[in-house]
C-alpha cells in the first residue's frame, strides 16, 4: 500500500502539518521562555534527535549493504547501544563530581567524531569503520539521556515531571526536520547516503556549540562514596520499579524500531516510506511529552506507566495484523507513545526513591538498565527478523512487559516506605 502524501511532514514541501501541532508548539515555547536552562536543553534535544533519527533510519540499511551476512545488519546500532551501556554509569558519576556541563560536552564531542567516522566508512565501503563510528556515537547517546535529569535539576519539586517531558518534547521538532535533512542530504555526494552521515556530524557539532552556553553548578551535590550503594539502591522496591518501567519501554522501542526499516525493505517499501514511518514514530515518542509530564504530576507515575504498557500492546496487535504501510505507521506511532509514557513515569518515580547525594549512582543505574536492555534489543532485532520474521519481533515484547508489570506491582506503597525507613 503506498503511503498517503499528507503523512510526509517535509518542511521543504507544501504538505500540511497536523492542525494540533502549531498550537502545541506555541504552548511549549511559552513554557520554555520561563526557564533558560530548559530552553537550551530543548534546543540540544532537537539537534541531538535530528542527528539520531538519521542514524536510526539509515544505519540498518547501510549495515545490510556492507555487512558480511544479513544477520549482522543491525550490528552498528547494537554497538552504539552497547557503548551507551558501558559509558553511562561512569559518565553519571563524572557529572556528579564535575558537573552536568562537562559530561554533556564530552558526549557531544564523541558524537561529532563518531559521525565523521561513519561518514568515512560509507565513503570507503567499510563495514568495520561504520561499526567503529556507531560505537563512538554511544557516549553521545549516553550524555543525551541526562538532558531530562539536568532539566529536573533546574526546577522545583512539583515541576519535575513537566521539566523532563518538555525537554523530551524537543523530539517533536526533530521529527519534523530530521528525516527531511537525511533525505535531502543523501545524494549530495557521489556515494549514496554519505551526505546524510556528514549531516549527522554537523548536527552533533551544533549540539556541542549549544551546550557551551549551558550554565550549571560544577557539582550540585558531592558524589557519594558509600561502598555498596548500588546494592542499597536495588533493595528499594521503588528504585526497581522505576528501572523496570524505563528499561522495558526503552528495550521494546529499540527492538521493534531497529527491525522496522529492514522489515519495510523486505516488504518492498522504499527509503522515503521508511523515513516517513520513522518520522511519525519520533512524533509518537515526543508529542505525548506535552501531556505525559503533567499527567505524572497529577495522577502519579504508576498509572501513567500502565497506560504506556497498554499502548505498547495495542502497537503489537496492529503490527501483527498486517504488513501494509498503515500498519507500520500506526504501530510505530503507538510504540513511540508507549515509550514516552513509560520513560517519563519511570524517570519521575526514580527521583522519589533516592537522596540528593545518591543522584549520580541512581541515575547511572537507571541508564545502565536502559542501555543493557536496549543493546540486547538492537542485537536481537536483526537476528529475530531474518531468522523468524516480523511477527516474532513483535511477540518478543510480551515477556518483557510481563516482567516489568510484576516488578511494578511488587513496589506497593507500604513496602516502599519500609525500605526507605530501613
Amino acid at each position: 500500500m503506498p503511503r498517503p502524501d499528507f503523512l510526509f511532514l517535509c518542511p521543504f514541501s507544501p504538505c500540511p502539518l497536523p492542525p494540533c501541532l502549531p498550537l502545541l508548539l506555541k504552548v511549549l515555547m511559552m513554557l520554555l521562555l520561563s526557564n533558560p536552562t530548559i530552553r537550551l536543553l530543548f534546543v540540544a534535544q532537537v539537534l541531538y534527535m535530528s542527528c539520531i533519527i538519521i542514524g536510526f533510519t539509515l544505519l540498518s540499511l547501510i549495515g545490510l549493504q556492507l555487512s558480511p551476512f544479513a544477520g549482522a545488519a543491525t550490528a552498528p546500532l547494537a554497538l552504539m547501544l552497547l557503548a551507551t551501556l558501558l559509558v553511562v554509569q561512569p559518565l553519571s558519576r563524572f557529572m556528579q563530581g564535575r558537573g552536568r556541563r562537562a559530561g554533556l560536552l564530552a558526549g557531544a564531542v564523541s558524537g561529532t567524531v563518531g559521525s565523521l567516522v561513519i561518514f568515512a566508512g560509507v565513503m570507503l565501503a567499510s563495514f568495520w569503520l561504520v561499526c567503529l563510528g556507531s560505537a563512538l556515537i554511544g557516549p553521545f547517546a549516553a550524555s543525551s539521556n541526562f538532558f531530562r535529569f539536568t532539566a529536573q535539576d533546574a526546577v522545583g519539586l512539583g515541576d519535575k515531571g513537566k521539566a523532563a517531558s518538555y525537554v523530551l518534547g524537543g523530539g517533536v521538532v526533530a521529527a519534523l526536520i530530521g528525516p527531511s535533512l537525511g533525505l535531502w542530504s543523501r545524494n549530495t555526494l557521489p556515494v549514496p547516503f554519505a551526505g546524510s552521515f556528514l549531516m549527522m556530524a554537523f548536527l552533533a557539532f551544533l549540539v556541542l556549540a549549544a551546550l557551551l552556553w549551558l550554565k550549571t553548578p560544577a557539582s550540585a551535590v558531592a558524589a557519594t562514596r558509600q561502598p555498596g550503594l548500588t546494592g542499597t539502591l536495588l533493595k528499594r522496591p521503588l528504585v526497581r520499579a522505576a528501572m523496570a518501567i524505563t528499561a522495558a519501554g526503552h528495550g521494546i522501542m529499540v527492538l521493534v524500531m531497529n527491525a522496522t526499516p529492514l522489515a519495510m525493505q523486505f516488504c518492498s517499501f522504499g527509503v522515503d516510506d521508511t523515513a516517513t514511518v520513522i518520522q511519525w514514530h519520533v512524533l509518537g515518542m515526543f508529542l505525548p511529552g506535552f501531556l505525559s509530564g503533567p499527567l505524572v504530576d497529577r495522577f502519579g507515575s504508576r498509572r501513567v506507566a500502565l497506560a504506556g504498557v497498554a499502548l505498547l500492546l495495542i502497537s503489537m496487535g496492529l503490527a501483527l495484523s498486517g504488513v501494509g504501510f498503515i500498519n507500520f505507521l500506526t504501530a510505530s506511532v503507538l510504540l513511540g507513545a508507549g515509550w514516552n509514557l513509560m520513560m517519563v513515569a519511570g524517570t519521575t518515580l526514580l527521583g522519589e526513591a533516592h537522596a540528593p547525594e545518591e543522584r549520580g549512582a541512581a541515575q547511572g543505574l537507571m541508564e545502565l538498565g536502559n542501555g543493557s536492555v536496549g543493546a540486547f534489543g538492537a542485537l536481537a532485532s536483526g537476528a529475530l527478523l531474518t531468522g523468524t520474521g516480523w511477527g516474532a519481533v513483535n511477540l518478543g515484547i510480551v515477556p518483557v512487559l510481563a516482567v516489568s508489570l510484576l516488578i511494578l506491582a511488587s513496589a506497593s506503597l507500604p513496602k516502599v516506605r519500609n525500605a526507605e525507613e530501613g
